[in-house]
């Protein structure tokens, strides 16, 4: 049972105006149209603003000055997906002639899964190369004719995944875009993928709960859950209660999910948490872009970037790789925050001297 803060907090407002709008035909509404103009701020800075215009567009809200805001945002999410997908095409031809295959992870793999493409915007291109490639595909990126592309380029699969890069590739596979076969990685691996990217970030865009749900509801019948979960009790874990979360916040069908996976108790406190994250627009989740160190000498800032640095408790518990359990979320954010400390007391004389 969610308090009463939390209920009166606009998290709770996003979640519902999302519930299963990345569906074809969406649930009916049951929110107000002050309720859907209190949420167009926080879903259009997530990038949720075309997924907000879905499930009001058959609704009697669609003509509603906060509806229309949002399908301003559809219209400029179609238009932007098919640049991308121009850019995505011609980055293959160009990575291809230079003799390396990229694969391409979240983007446009993701979207792909959606009813409709341009549902699911995204910003740079992620693209993953063998190890032995990246030099040639880093190379390749300093040429004049790839500048005016935005790319993030990866040496292997480490920063996403932890399964061996000669696996993921053996089952990565081809989609034809336009008349281009683009490689993405092989849906088990993808929704792993997509599941640790959305803890390891503290799951602070619902946008990134929606790619969940979309992928769970259209999941193929020969989808392969022992490839998924690896028989790894922490991998288990962590996507059972990222589904979870997906079904209790966002009406996520769930039905096609084994039950050790899906029967997943969270914490009483993660689900209220997430809700305030999503309440506020850009949550201050991530690192003071001014290093400490050029604070030493301004106490009140020095204290106040300390306070910025807190570590969220889902960042916490994935740096320490830990279970999402009963045990006290103040524990593994104090173990994060001495770990941090005792980096930085150790990299302080050489950043005192660069500041």
């Amino acid at each position: 049972m969610l308090s009463r803060r939390i209920k009166r907090s606009p998290g709770p407002l996003v979640a519902r105006v999302l519930a299963g709008a990345w569906r074809e035909v969406p649930p009916a509404v049951d929110f107000s149209a002050d309720d859907l103009a209190a949420t167009v701020p926080l879903l259009l800075a997530s990038g949720a603003g075309a997924l907000g215009w879905q499930r009001v567009r058959y609704s009697m809200l669609r003509d509603t000055p906060a509806a229309l805001r949002l399908h301003e945002a559809y219209r400029m999410h179609a238009l932007h997906a098919a640049i991308h997908e121009a850019e995505i095409q011609q980055l293959f031809r160009l990575f291809r002639e230079a003799g390396v295959e990229p694969v391409l992870v979240k983007g446009w793999a993701v979207a792909r899964c959606y009813t409709e493409r341009w549902l699911r915007p995204y910003g740079d291109v992620d693209l993953c190369f063998k190890p032995q490639d990246y030099a040639i595909a880093a190379a390749k990126m300093q040429e004049p004719e790839a500048h005016k592309f935005y790319v993030d380029l990866h040496k292997g699969f480490s920063y996403l995944d932890n399964a061996d890069s000669d696996d993921l590739l053996a089952r990565s596979q081809l989609i034809l875009l336009g008349d281009t076969e683009v490689r993405v990685l092989g849906i088990e691996d993808h929704l792993r993928i997509l599941c640790t990217h959305f803890l390891r970030h503290s799951g602070w865009r619902p946008l990134w709960l929606c790619d969940i749900g979309t992928i769970i509801e259209s999941l193929p019948d020969d989808f392969d859950w022992q490839r998924l979960l690896r028989n790894d009790p922490l991998r288990i874990n962590y996507i059972g209660c990222v589904i979870e979360l997906a079904r209790q916040l966002l009406g996520a069908q769930v039905e096609r999910v084994p039950l050790a996976v899906r029967e997943r108790r969270l914490p009483g406190w993660l689900a209220p948490h997430l809700l305030r994250t999503w309440g506020r627009a850009f949550p201050e989740l991530y690192n003071d872009p001014v290093p400490l160190a050029a604070l030493m000498r301004r106490p009140v800032k020095f204290f106040a970037g300390i306070l910025r640095r807190w570590p969220d408790p889902i960042e916490a518990i994935i740096r320490r790789q830990k279970p999402f359990d009963s045990s006290p979320r103040l524990l593994h954010q104090l173990a994060t925050s001495f770990s941090r400390a005792g980096k930085f007391i150790l990299a302080l004389p050489k950043a005192r001297r660069q500041w």
